[in-house]
């Protein structure tokens, strides 16, 4: 690979090359970019795991209102400390090769904050503050804001969107899957 022996064997990479949406080359590239992350963890040690403070150092990651919450999506250990292969799972959900219903499926996750298999208001509430921040809009505006939400596309009315409703947003949204992308 130019410099040097892989840390990982043919086999690994065919692996990582079948279980995501990368090629062979763009996992070897993935590895490079997380190593660059903490090569000191890293270095000749392929199942270091990182903390959320470095993984967070990723620059797409470390300027995006979600980047904590992706990270901790993505993490085995759901605390945002990430192995290599969390990182590469990641990424692979994010890349152009990724359908629409994984991103889609990655994207209700990040936004259901309490866990709960719906996306209710006070997810809702954290996902808007997230994006236009959490000071901008008078506790009136956000609940107005909020039921505007519900309203065209909690199509049960039971007061949250359940993942078939928010897919069925997704699947309005023209440009969802280029916006739901983080470059390598």
């Amino acid at each position: 690979m130019g410099q040097g022996k892989s840390q990982f064997s043919e086999e690994e990479l065919q692996d990582y090359q079948d279980l995501t949406y990368f090629t062979k080359k763009e996992v070897l590239y993935a590895h490079q970019k997380f190593k660059s992350l903490a090569p000191e963890k890293v270095g000749h040690n392929k199942n270091a795991k990182l903390p959320l403070s470095k993984v967070l150092m990723y620059p797409e990651l470390g300027v995006n209102p979600f980047g904590e919450r992706i990270c901790k999506v993505f993490s085995s250990g759901h605390d945002g400390d990430c192995t290599f292969e969390d990182f590469l799972d990641m990424m692979s959900v994010f890349s152009d090769g990724a359908p629409k219903a994984v991103k889609a499926e990655h994207a209700f996750r990040i936004f259901d904050f309490d866990g709960d298999d719906m996306l209710g208001v006070s997810d809702l509430r954290q996902v808007v503050e997230r994006l236009i921040g959490s000071n901008e809009l008078s506790e009136n505006e956000m609940l107005h804001l909020i039921q505007n939400i519900l309203e065209e596309a909690d199509l049960d009315d039971d007061g949250a969107l359940s993942f078939a409703e928010f897919e069925h947003i997704i699947d309005k949204s023209s440009d969802f899957s280029s916006a739901f992308r983080i470059r390598l």
